[in-house]
């Protein structure tokens, strides 16, 4: 490992949505969307301040795939995320 090389857990609650939003193509107010709906729900500080994880932006990636290319809008997403989840567990 480099002299600057930082290892950070992928669950650890690092971007701001401003960030998280120009790394996955999704504007802020479509995340802040993806949070009211339980699709991805990023930690909090506070009441205003979302913070995602790693994890969570390779989720991103995955509904920006969903909503963009395959045209599947955000109850959509939620319903295929819901019905993967419980066909992995």
């Amino acid at each position: 490992m480099g002299i600057y090389e930082v290892r950070i857990s992928p669950d650890e609650p690092v971007y701001v949505i401003s960030v998280v939003s120009k790394l996955v193509g999704l504007p802020v107010w479509t995340l802040r969307q993806l949070d009211k709906a339980g699709v991805v729900r990023p930690k909090r500080m506070g009441t205003k301040i979302r913070l995602y994880s790693h994890r969570d932006v390779r989720q991103l990636e995955y509904v920006h795939y969903l909503m963009e290319v395959r045209h599947v809008n955000v109850s959509g997403v939620k319903l295929i995320i819901e019905m993967e989840s419980k066909s992995e567990g």
